[in-house]
C-alpha cells in the first residue's frame, strides 16, 4: 500500500487500518520495547488519574467516540 493509496482512505478507514497494524505488530510482545520516555508518560498519567485530572476511558468506547468525530 502507498502513502497517495492511504490518503486516500477516509479517517475510519485509517483508523482502522492502523489497528490491524497494530494487532499484528503485537501478536508477540515479548519483542516489543517500548521507548524510554513511554515510561514516564506512563507515570504522569497514572499520577493524573490518581488526582482526579483525567478519568479513564473504555478503550471500545474511546475508540467508537473517535469514530463518531471523523464521520
Amino acid at each position: 500500500m502507498s502513502v497517495t493509496e492511504i490518503q486516500q482512505l477516509s479517517q475510519v478507514e485509517e483508523l482502522r487500518l492502523m489497528e490491524l497494524l497494530w494487532e499484528d505488530l503485537s501478536r508477540d510482545e515479548a519483542n516489543l520495547e517500548s521507548p524510554a520516555w513511554h515510561e514516564a508518560a506512563l507515570a504522569e498519567t497514572k499520577r493524573r488519574v490518581a488526582n482526579g485530572d483525567e478519568q479513564l476511558v473504555d478503550w471500545e468506547k474511546a475508540k467508537a467516540t473517535l469514530r463518531q468525530r471523523s464521520a
